[in-house]
């Protein structure tokens, strides 16, 4: 949740205007040195990758975006160490440690259980997680969630409508509760299309248990799209950008995940959205507000539509040759995502009441 200190309606009006700026009102203070370090501008960031990489054409990338950022706005030394399995995260934050670092991202969920235990060990120096909880009550690690389930309502949505033969198909990553609000949220999208415009579209997914497997990640989509699916979307890191091509070559709409991944791949022609997690602003209002003291560690962070930290491409001309209005209708329902009209399903069992209730 916000940091007792600061209300969300604070935390949005941060947000609000697109850069998602400094993070204020948190109280207290960042590790020891920190303001002082940040006052003579030496600080030095340090971020650890999961699997998937630091190009990764996802969540990674996006938090590489951030602590770019973060260099030129600043001047602050940022770097990254890229994991190659899930062996090296403990590893790879004690480097990160040992390098001298103020401030250290731990990115992906997969990473938050040795970023909580590099917090306890090291309370010297501050951490943060994408994705992850902090589960211990470190005072020195903040946790960055996102409401993934609601950008994936949107997409959803738009994927029921853009189909034309009533099936559509999801590609997850690895299996975890981060990875399933995704899919939950994008199934929940379907239904609510479904009820809203007098429609039967089915939803198929599977997982490929990996993060950087493209792939495989091809071979699911080709499976799905043999069986029928003409709108494919994935939350899947590298593995998904096997869907994407997948979909590019056989003529069948896609939907991209995190950042807007049409302008990443502009050779793919059949990319119509992607649903965006603003990660890399979140890295930047952050890290600020560590180093320079108002968020103070100790507390988890989430961050949805309410926040204006999620949303959807703004590259939408492939989508405007489907449907003109799609883009818009999506929008709106955002909007009502925002002001609590949908309360998007992050569950199961959220799912099973939420399709039952319409």
């Amino acid at each position: 949740m916000l940091d007792a200190k600061m209300t969300r309606r604070t935390f949005a009006a941060t947000m609000g205007a697109g850069a998602l700026a400094a993070l204020a009102g948190c109280g207290g203070g960042g590790a020891e040195g920190g303001d002082a370090d940040a006052a003579e501008g030496n600080v030095k960031i340090e971020m650890v990758t999961d699997t998937g990489g630091v190009n990764d054409q996802s969540f990674n990338q996006l938090a590489w975006a951030g602590m770019k950022q973060l260099e030129a706005d600043n001047g602050w030394e940022v770097s990254y160490i890229e994991s190659k399995q899930d062996a090296d995260y403990a590893t790879n934050l004690d480097k990160a440690y040992d390098d001298g670092a103020n401030l250290i991202w731990g990115i992906g969920f997969a990473m938050a259980e040795a970023v909580n235990n590099a917090a306890e060990q090291n309370d010297d120096v501050q951490f943060a997680l994408i994705d992850g909880t902090n589960d211990n009550g470190a005072e020195n690690l903040t946790g960055v969630l996102f409401k993934a389930q609601e950008p994936s309502f949107a997409v959803g949505y738009i994927a029921a409508r853009a189909s034309k033969s009533g099936k559509v198909g999801f590609v997850g990553g690895m299996s975890s509760e981060t990875i399933q609000q995704f899919e939950y949220g994008f199934y929940a999208g379907i239904e609510y299309a479904n009820k809203e415009q007098g429609t039967s579209v089915t939803y198929q997914g599977q997982y490929a248990e990996s993060f950087g497997d493209a792939a495989k990640g091809k071979s699911i989509a080709q499976k799905m799209i043999k069986d029928g699916c003409d709108v494919l979307y994935h939350a899947a890191g590298g593995t998904g950008v096997g869907m994407l091509e997948a979909c590019n070559d056989a003529g069948v709409w896609s939907i991209g995940v995190d950042q807007d991944q049409a302008v990443l791949f502009p050779d793919y022609t059949t990319i119509i959205t992607s649903a965006l997690k603003k990660v890399d602003e979140a890295v930047v209002s952050v890290s600020n507000g560590i180093i320079d003291g108002s968020i103070a560690g100790g507390d988890n962070i989430i961050l949805g539509a309410a926040e204006d930290a999620i949303g959807i491409a703004p590259t939408h001309d492939v989508l405007d040759t489907i449907n003109p209005d799609l883009y818009n209708e999506a929008l709106e329902v955002i909007e009502k995502i925002k002001s609590g009209d949908i309360v998007v399903p992050d569950t199961k069992d959220a799912l099973d009441e939420y399709i039952a209730s319409l």
